[in-house]
Parts: C-alpha cells; sequence; structure tokens
C-alpha cells in the first residue's frame, strides 16, 4: 500500500509594482509606488484571490514600494492574513531570500521582494531553463511566480501578470 505524501509546498514570489523615481534627496528605499505601480497592485491582487491563491504568511521587505504591495495584497486576500515585514529582504541575495523562505513552517508563503533577486530565487527553484523558458523577457514588476515545491524540486505553476 502506498502511502499518500503530502502536498508540495507552495511558494508566491510577489515582485514590487512599479515605483516611482527617487525625489532629490530621496532614498531608494523609501520610493513608493507611482500612480501605474498602485493599480497594477490592486490588479496582481485582485488576480491571485480570483485564482485561490492564498499564502499562509507573507513576508515584505520594508522598504515602502514593497510595503504598498503587500497592502494590495493584504486587502485583496482578507484581514485574517498575517503579513510580516523583515529588513533582511532589501538589498538582498538570493540565499538570503531562500533561507527566509526554507525557515517558514507554513504550508504556502508569499515573498514581496526586489528583483534582480526575485529572479534569481525563482530560477535557483525552479531551474535556468524552466525559467528562461518561462519569463524570456525577465521578471516583471507586479509579477507573480506561483511555485509548488518539495524536497527535491520546483515547479512553475503558474506566472500571473496585470
Amino acid at each position: 500500500m502506498t502511502v499518500p505524501l503530502p502536498p508540495p509546498n507552495r511558494i508566491y514570489l510577489l515582485r514590487h509594482a512599479e515605483a516611482a523615481w527617487a525625489e532629490p534627496g530621496q532614498r531608494d528605499f523609501d520610493r513608493p509606488l507611482n500612480e501605474k505601480g498602485f493599480g497594477d497592485a490592486e490588479i496582481i491582487a485582485d488576480k491571485a484571490a480570483d485564482k485561490g491563491y492564498r499564502p499562509d504568511l507573507l513576508i515584505s521587505s520594508t522598504a515602502l514600494r514593497c510595503r504598498d504591495t503587500a497592502d494590495a495584497v493584504y486587502r485583496a486576500m482578507g484581514l485574517t492574513l498575517e503579513v510580516r515585514y523583515v529588513d533582511a529582504l532589501y538589498n538582498a541575495t538570493v540565499d538570503t531570500y531562500l533561507e527566509i523562505i526554507d525557515a517558514q513552517d507554513e504550508a504556502a508563503v508569499m515573498l514581496v521582494g526586489h528583483n534582480p533577486t526575485m529572479e534569481q530565487a525563482l530560477e535557483a527553484l525552479i531551474g535556468h531553463q524552466a525559467m528562461v523558458s518561462a519569463l524570456p523577457g525577465g521578471f516583471p514588476t507586479a509579477g507573480l511566480a506561483v511555485v509548488d515545491y518539495d524536497a527535491s524540486a520546483g515547479r512553475l505553476t503558474d506566472f500571473v501578470i496585470v
């Protein structure tokens, strides 16, 4: 008799929506979403919710553009979604992203972060060929990768764009 295995963990990788250019004297960290970015964040969050993509935990960079994007997801998913803001996601290496994902006990985790690290994390999870095939133009702003992952491999289940 075969014992069924638990379903793979689901990892959502959401690149922040389009940010405004920095104002004179403004730090990169403090750049908000621009008008298009606010709209795109709402659209991608609504699309994810409509598809039934709901993380158990959302972990976001503390950079303002990521917090703005995470806020849209929070509104679309409902007020019971647990959200954590993590300084280490800003200017992080791919290893940091993967360590943060790996440290979670939840079945489904969403990271809201930055490129190029978001793209590198997706590549590390699904492999170079799958990454290039799925996203020949790279990881767009407000793009959402849905990865089903188990101990042996990751598989890109969906890529949602605005």
